[in-house]
């Protein structure tokens, strides 16, 4: 458990380093659909309200269809919209195309149903384009993520993950070639229904800003994640 708590603990203890910070509120429903045994349907809706939980900040709708290579392994492609509307600045509406593979480094892959601890991770390419503004910026996720067991299959289970961005390029709308950013989260997962849980924890997000000082926020997360 300690293992598993200090990627949030060095997110919490980031602050010191940035000048600015926030509190926030992220919910999100998040579905894997089986199509067939070689093809499978992601849907993602979030809902991200910033400046201390007062406003909604940003909203999500992004979709993939995956394809099976193997028991653990999975190629996707996909589609974003992103609306952003950050306090002072413009409203800004974004496409993201992106390209990822997910895979399963140990564990049986059977969700809330064992009481083995499973690490995943997901690598995802994307290609960022953004309304009135030429360019496109490419960046980099990398996304690795621990669940464990907390007693016998169907109860809940502690999740904690971290993903790191990279920007592969510069563009004139804003992304920067780099670090971008770092997220973790620490919580449980609890099963609420067949292929049904909800994820609450504790999220935490570093944001590298070129023109500005960095920014760390504190987020209280909550997903519904379907599994079919």
């Amino acid at each position: 458990m300690r293992r598993m708590l200090f990627p949030a603990l060095v997110l919490a203890a980031t602050p010191a380093l940035a000048a600015e910070d926030d509190a926030q509120v992220w919910l999100a429903q998040q579905s894997f659909l089986n199509l067939n045994q070689d093809l499978v349907l992601f849907t993602d809706v979030q809902l991200r309200l910033t400046d201390d939980a007062q406003r909604a900040g940003q909203a999500i709708v992004r979709g993939a269809l995956g394809v099976k290579l193997d028991r653990s392994t999975t190629v996707w492609g996909g589609y974003g919209y992103i609306r952003s509307d950050p306090l002072g600045g413009r409203v800004s509406h974004e496409h993201r195309v992106f390209e990822q593979v997910t895979w399963r480094a140990f564990g049986d892959g059977a969700g809330n149903g064992t009481t083995r601890p499973t690490l995943t991770g997901r690598t995802r390419l994307e290609q960022r384009l953004v309304d009135g503004q030429g360019g496109t910026g490419w960046r980099l996720r990398q996304l690795v993520r621990l669940d464990v067991p907390l007693g016998k299959p169907g109860t809940p289970q502690a999740v904690v993950w971290a993903e790191p961005f990279v920007g592969l390029n510069r563009t004139g709308w804003g992304q920067k070639s780099g670090f971008d950013q770092l997220r973790g989260f620490a919580g449980v997962a609890l099963p609420v229904g067949r292929g049904i849980s909800v994820e609450a924890g504790y999220s935490g997000q570093y944001v590298s800003r070129p023109a500005r000082e960095d920014r760390m926020n504190h987020i209280a997360s909550l997903s519904l994640m379907i599994r079919r």
